[in-house]
């Protein structure tokens, strides 16, 4: 799939299932901690700085945001969870997003899972990777913030990951010097090439 990366924009961003776009373009999920780095790593992807929304603040963002690539391909940027100071009704709606984007997303590829490198597979990445394999979803993990490694201890670190989310493929990335970019856009054209040639539509 060849892609425009300078044709990108925000189609929406999501508060309520309500709010999907209906589209026939592929997706692919960015899932994770709150302060796992998904905006960045979009970022990063689309060689656009400041273009997927960041915050200083984990948990601020609410939303399931849409972006759209070249009317060909969707990266969605979903509510991260994990995070404590979020009172349990606010919490518990973008765990009702997150499981309702899952449930209703024929056009669903494939989920990034973000994971600290540095920390590994906490409970919470563990919980969501095995709901994911066991509802027959497509997921590798993104070991992100592997600029803070060694190379060797990169490799070490992958190799741990892999033993907590056995089946898993584990590919190490930095959004800051775009390490493991070229292997999660490989990843994404193998899991987007199945899928029928999309009409580009955007919207009802």
């Amino acid at each position: 799939m060849k892609l425009n990366l300078n044709n990108v924009k925000l189609l929406i961003s999501a508060a309520k299932t309500s709010d999907f776009p209906n589209t026939d373009i592929p997706e692919i999920a960015f899932s994770g901690r709150s302060n796992a780095g998904k905006s960045s790593m979009i970022n990063k992807l689309i060689n656009r700085n400041g273009f997927a929304r960041t915050s200083s603040v984990p948990g601020k963002t609410a939303t399931a945001n849409f972006y759209c690539i070249d009317k060909k391909l969707m990266l969605v940027d979903l509510p991260g969870y994990g995070y404590a100071k979020r009172d349990k009704t606010t919490r518990s709606d973008w765990g009702s997003v997150i499981e309702k984007y899952y449930e209703a997303r024929e056009q669903l590829a494939l989920v990034i899972q973000l994971v600290d490198i540095r920390i590994g597979a906490t409970e919470s990445d563990r919980a969501m990777i095995e709901w994911l394999t066991y509802n027959n979803i497509p997921v590798i993990v993104a070991a992100v913030k592997s600029d803070k490694l060694s190379k060797p201890k990169i490799a070490q670190a992958v190799m741990d990951i892999a033993k907590q989310v056995p089946d898993v493929k584990v590919i190490p990335f930095s959004s800051l010097d775009g390490t493991g970019r070229d292997n999660i856009w490989n990843l994404i054209e193998e899991f987007t090439a199945q899928d029928d040639e999309p009409t580009g539509k955007e919207t009802d």
